[in-house]
C-alpha cells in the first residue's frame, strides 16, 4: 500500500554507523532457545529492501543462534504492493504451507482472515499492551486476533519550521500559512499531496475527512463516502488544487514526488509518512533543522485522524510448523528487536515501550514523530477494503481532473460501495 514505497525510498539512507549497529544488534535477547526435535525451515515473506532487508537479516541470524535447529528462509516480496499482494493471494489460496511467516500492509490481515488464509493467534499469548491501539485493530477480525503488529506508520503534515513558526492545527491555519509564504517566495508550492489515482491519495483523503469529522465507515460499519463532512474535505483538497496553493501537477504525485517536493525545498506543508522525517533532517538538505512534523488539521472541535500504515506480522494457517512460526512472530515483535529495527531502518516501533531515551538518542526524530501515533486510525478493517478503495480512488480521481463535484463523486461512490456491501452481506 502506500506507505510502502514511501519506506523503500528510505532503502538508500544510512541511518547508524557499523559500530552503533553492533551496539544495537548486541541486544538482550527476547526468548529462550528452543530445542527443536530436528532441524527445520520456517520461510518468512518479507516486503523490505535496504536497510529494512538488512535489518531483517540481522534479526533473523540472532533467532538462529538462539534456535539452531529453526532456520528462516527470507523470500523478498516484490516492490509493487499490487504485484506483492497478488503473489501472497496465490499461494494462500492453494493451500500451499509456505510462507509460514508473512510481513501483510495492514490492510491485509481482514481480507486473508475471512477467507481462511491465516491462523488465529488468540491462543498462543501475545502480550499486546503495550502496542498502539490502532494497530492491534488491524490484525483483528470477528473478535478474532489474526496479525501482530511489526512497525507502525502513520501519515502527517511536515511543514517548514522556518517559515511557520507556530504549527497549524486547523484547515484555515494551514491554507492561510501556505498562502502568506507564496506571496513572498511565488515560485514554492503551499501544500504538497498526493492525489494520483491509488492507495496514497485516498489515506490523505482520509487524513482530511477525519479532520472534518467524517468517515468512510460508520461506527455499525455502514458506508457513508457522502457525508457532509467527507464532501466538505474532498472541496478543501479539491481548492488546493483551484487556487494553486498544489501544483495541478499533484495529480500524478506518489510519496515520493513529495519526498522531492519537501527536501529539496520547495514546499511549505506537505502530507507524508514517518520516512521522511531523517531524509529531511539529512546533512545538506535545505530543509535540515526546518523540519516540523504534526498531526493532520481539523475544523472546530473535531480530533485529528492520521491514517494507519505500517506493517503486521502474520501466519499461513497451513504452515507444519505453527508454534515455531509463533516464536519467530514474538521475537520479532519483542521491544529488542522493534528497537533495534527503528534504528537500523528507521521503522517506527509498534510497541509504545521502545520509545526511549536511548532510541531518541541514535535516531532523534522518532521523539517528534511519536507525538503524531496515538491519531493513528486504521482504514476500515473489512475484507471489502480493496474494492472499496477502488472506488474512492476513482471519486477523487474524477475530481482532481475536474470531471465531476465532490458531491457528486462521493454520492457515486457510495452507490457502488453500498451496492457491493450489501451484495456481500458486509463481508
Amino acid at each position: 500500500m502506500s506507505q510502502k514505497k514511501g519506506k523503500l525510498v528510505m532503502a538508500g539512507l544510512a541511518v547508524l554507523s557499523i559500530g552503533a549497529m553492533a551496539v544495537v544488534s548486541g541486544a538482550a535477547s527476547p526468548a529462550k532457545a528452543y530445542a527443536s526435535a530436528k532441524p527445520i525451515t520456517l520461510v518468512f515473506a518479507n516486503d523490505g529492501l535496504g536497510t529494512e532487508l538488512s535489518s531483517t537479516n540481522v534479526a533473523v541470524k540472532e533467532f538462529e543462534k538462539l534456535h539452531p535447529n529453526i532456520h528462516i528462509k527470507v523470500i523478498v516480496e516484490s516492490a509493487n504492493s499490487t504485484q506483492a499482494y497478488q503473489t501472497l493471494v496465490t499461494n494462500l489460496s492453494s493451500g500451499s504451507a509456505t510462507p509460514d511467516v508473512i510481513s501483510a500492509d495492514v490492510t491485509y490481515p481482514a481480507t486473508f482472515a475471512a477467507s481462511h488464509w491465516i491462523l488465529p493467534l488468540n491462543k498462543y499469548g501475545f502480550n499486546l499492551k503495550t502496542f498502539y491501539p490502532g494497530m492491534v485493530k488491524s490484525g483483528e477480525y470477528r473478535g478474532k486476533l489474526y496479525a501482530i503488529p511489526w512497525f507502525i506508520n502513520v501519515e502527517g503534515l511536515y511543514y517548514r519550521t522556518d517559515l511557520v513558526k507556530t504549527p497549524p492545527k486547523t484547515f484555515a491555519q494551514v491554507l492561510a500559512d501556505a498562502k502568506r509564504v507564496l506571496k513572498s517566495h511565488p515560485k514554492m508550492i503551499g501544500v504538497a499531496f498526493e492525489a494520483q489515482k491509488y492507495e496514497g491519495a485516498v489515506t490523505v483523503f482520509q487524513d482530511i475527512a477525519g479532520g472534518f469529522g467524517g468517515s468512510f465507515l460508520n461506527a455499525k460499519g455502514k458506508p457513508v463516502l457522502n457525508s457532509a463532512a467527507d464532501i466538505r474535505a474532498l472541496t478543501w483538497l479539491n481548492s488546493l488544487i483551484k487556487s494553486k496553493v498544489s501544483p495541478a501537477s499533484v495529480t500524478g504525485w506518489q510519496e515520493g514526488n513529495v519526498q522531492q517536493a519537501f527536501t529539496s525545498g520547495q514546499a511549505v506543508f506537505g502530507f507524508n509518512w514517518p520516512y521522511l522525517y531523517p531524509l529531511a533532517e539529512a546533512k545538506g538538505t535545505p530543509t535540515k533543522g526546518h523540519t516540523g512534523f504534526i498531526a493532520p488539521p481539523v475544523s472546530g472541535s473535531h480530533s485529528p485522524v492520521a491514517s494507519l500504515g505500517g506493517t503486521d506480522l502474520v501466519i499461513n494457517k497451513h504452515t507444519k510448523y505453527p508454534k515455531q512460526a509463533v516464536m519467530f512472530v514474538k521475537f520479532l515483535t519483542s521491544k529488542a528487536i522493534q528497537t533495534q529495527r527503528a534504528v537500523l531502518a528507521g521503522d517506527p516501533p509498534s510497541r509504545s515501550d521502545s520509545y526511549t531515551p536511548a532510541l531518541y538518542k541514535q535516531a532523534p526524530w522518532f521523539k517528534q514523530e511519536k507525538t503524531v501515533y496515538k491519531y493513528a486510525t486504521p482504514r476500515p478493517v473489512t475484507p471489502l477494503y480493496p474494492q472499496i478503495s477502488a472506488y474512492i480512488q476513482t471519486a477523487l480521481s474524477s475530481v482532481y481532473s475536474g470531471q465531476m463535484s465532490p458531491k457528486a463523486a462521493l454520492d457515486q461512490a457510495q452507490s457502488e460501495v453500498v451496492k457491493l456491501m450489501g451484495q456481500t452481506h458486509g463481508g
